[in-house]
């Protein structure tokens, strides 16, 4: 088997790739950042997970949660679940029912979903992370707040009237915090300085947000750093590799999305239109990556 870093290292590299962004130098910026943020979790005696997600397309055809975000989360959720490590879920009332829908469609409808109002206090939120023991934040494309203190989307729209302020709790517990992004706007993007994120990204300056992580994974679909956190896991515990390899397979990411779509519902964050897409991607497109990833854990031809 190959030496553990260095097939993260590859599942890293697998998921450094750009989709129209002109995000390489975000990649650079985080490179080792998957490593670290799966080594505090494989190292963990009795990890409890707590994870933010959630996107509201307010100009979406209809106007709901994206794709991108709450089908890795489910995912995560569900391959965590799998090796012992129980999971919560927060989002807030514009996406709860599309987080919902995702939890359902990976089989952990009884995940707890925690919900803020926008605009309202997460304080309640905070105490329940902590009074459930909660050890480990992961927060996965989730709108964060910018340098003003409004979170806003790729095309600089302020979608603060649509968008609880999870920051807040992603950074209020004892929890190690892990941040999954692709755009420059989501939480835990405050890792990498503002000035980086204004020179390459569309709308970069105005939109680079603030909140930073301990440990942040940059990838070219967020979903995809979700994989790509399962997989570095699968690396660095051989004991749990094949509970967490059998969750990433294309027939689950397929009928997660379809539940969240259909029953969200849920919209593409780029195409803005109701569709079993993500970041205009279609899932061919998607499930050639995952199995890209999985295929580093098999043996080659003839072996």
């Amino acid at each position: 088997m190959h030496d553990p870093q260095a097939l993260v290292e590859r599942v890293e590299s697998l998921v450094h790739e750009d989709v129209g962004r002109n995000i390489t130098a975000l990649f650079a910026a985080a490179r080792g950042g998957l490593h670290r943020a799966a080594a505090t979790l494989a190292a963990a005696p009795e990890a409890k997970v707590g994870i933010i997600t959630g996107f509201y397309v307010p100009r979406g055809t209809p106007a709901a949660a994206e794709t991108d975000g709450p089908v890795g989360a489910a995912v995560l959720a569900k391959a965590l679940g799998a090796v012992g490590m129980p999971c919560r879920l927060a989002t807030d009332t514009p996406c709860a029912a599309a987080c919902r829908a995702a939890l359902l469609g990976a089989g952990i409808g009884e995940v707890p979903v925690d919900v803020a109002a926008v605009g309202g206090s997460v304080d309640e939120l905070t105490a329940s992370w902590r009074a459930a023991g909660v050890t480990h934040a992961i927060s996965i494309e989730r709108c964060g707040r910018s340098a003003d203190g409004a979170p806003r989307n790729m095309r600089g729209l302020d979608i603060g009237s649509y968008t609880a302020a999870l920051d807040e709790l992603f950074l209020a517990g004892p929890w190690a915090t892990i941040a999954i992004g692709d755009g420059g706007n989501e939480i835990g993007m405050g890792a990498i300085p503002r000035s980086m994120i204004a020179a390459h990204v569309a709308h970069g300056e105005t939109i680079a947000c603030v909140t930073p992580a301990q440990n942040l994974i940059v990838a070219g679909v967020s979903n995809w750093g979700a994989w790509a956190l399962i997989a570095a896991l699968a690396a660095l515990r051989a004991d749990w590799r094949p509970h967490l390899l059998g969750c990433l397979n294309e027939g689950l990411d397929r009928t997660i999305l379809a539940a969240l779509v259909e029953n969200g519902p849920a919209v593409d964050g780029v195409s803005l239109v109701q569709a079993m897409t993500v970041d205009n991607l279609d899932l061919a497109t998607h499930h050639r990556k995952l199995r890209e990833i999985r295929g580093l854990f098999e043996p080659p031809d003839g072996v």
